[in-house]
């Protein structure tokens, strides 16, 4: 009788422990059991394809049938042994030198022209929105009646103040400035959209100081308004390495890679490659050193603005 007199007590004592146990597990697994449908999409259409392009990257599929043998780096090797690709990273080079820093600087200036609000500035916002609206497959349909050769748009103004136009998309030296040209006016009002938000942030007494100190307009702007900027110069800068890696409808529509290989970027290369030549291994070799080069650039972007920003505060 006293054996079970005590035991009782105890075992009801361990009764709420092991209820709270349980609720606590559930709670624990609550979030878990949310984010799962999600999680398993990400996983599904991020990551998994990801490791298939890594895997179809270190094998060799030989065509008409339907085993992969493995080659390890000789898909790596075959590329950078193939002079199209050296030239597909040169064009892509030069191409984001071309439109990162000119979209950039022309995102800020029409954010520092246009940042007040008024009629007039909100109907010029709206103007220099207006190509990023506009899909890249149309710009480019339209670019191309532009680019005529004698007959086209740019042409014709030009011989309205006695200027010559060249062959804008058939020469080799000019043709990837062309489509310099067409990315900046399509992005560098998107850009903008950036940059007026990141002013709205910035603190109105740290401006109104440098003017109280006598900072006259280039000063405020070089000392003050781009060093307080850097976390949306960041940000603006991955999403438009991005679009340098990601952006290749112009380069399908106008050009084709031509002439001479001329204008070939690294993805109108992938898609020559897997689609056209059904070398599947070396397509998902470069994409995988353009995902990399992409995300190496991105970090790096990222903490030199970040270490910027923090000497700045």
């Amino acid at each position: 009788m006293t054996s079970i007199a005590t035991e009782a007590p105890a075992l009801a004592a361990s009764q709420p422990s092991r209820h709270a146990m349980r609720v606590r597990r559930r709670r624990q697994a609550l979030p878990y059991l949310l984010l799962a449908p999600s999680l398993l999409l990400l996983a599904g259409f991020t990551y998994w394809p990801i490791i298939r392009v890594v895997w179809d990257s270190l094998h060799d599929r030989i065509l008409g049938q339907a085993a992969s043998r493995f080659v390890g780096l000789g898909n790596y090797a075959n590329l950078f042994s193939d002079q199209a690709f050296l030239k597909a990273v040169i064009n892509n080079l030069v191409y984001a030198i071309g439109t990162v820093p000119l979209s950039m600087a022309l995102a800020l200036l029409f954010a520092l022209a246009l940042q007040r609000s008024t009629r007039v500035n909100a109907l010029l916002r709206a103007l220099f929105l207006f190509p990023s609206m506009v899909p890249l497959v149309a710009a480019a349909s339209l670019f191309f009646f532009i680019f005529l050769p004698g007959v086209g748009l740019f042409d014709y103004y030009l011989a309205k103040i006695g200027l010559r136009g060249a062959n804008w998309l058939g020469d080799p030296d000019i043709a990837l400035w062309s489509l310099i040209g067409i990315t900046v006016w399509k992005n560098a009002g998107y850009y903008m959209l950036f940059y007026l938000a990141g002013l709205q942030t910035l603190p109105g007494d740290v401006l109104e100081a440098a003017t109280i100190d006598g900072a006259n307009g280039w000063q405020r702007l070089r000392h003050v308004i781009v060093p307080l900027l850097a976390p949306t110069t960041a940000f603006v800068l991955v999403i438009a390495l991005i679009n340098v890696l990601t952006q290749v409808d112009h380069v399908i529509v106008l050009t084709k890679g031509g002439p001479s290989n001329s204008t070939k970027l690294v993805l109108y290369y992938i898609f020559e490659q897997a689609h056209e030549n059904f070398a599947a291994g070396k397509a998902a070799a470069a994409s995988v050193l353009s995902v990399a080069f992409l995300l190496a650039m991105s970090v790096v972007s990222l903490k030199t603005m970040e270490r910027g920003a923090h000497a700045a505060s």
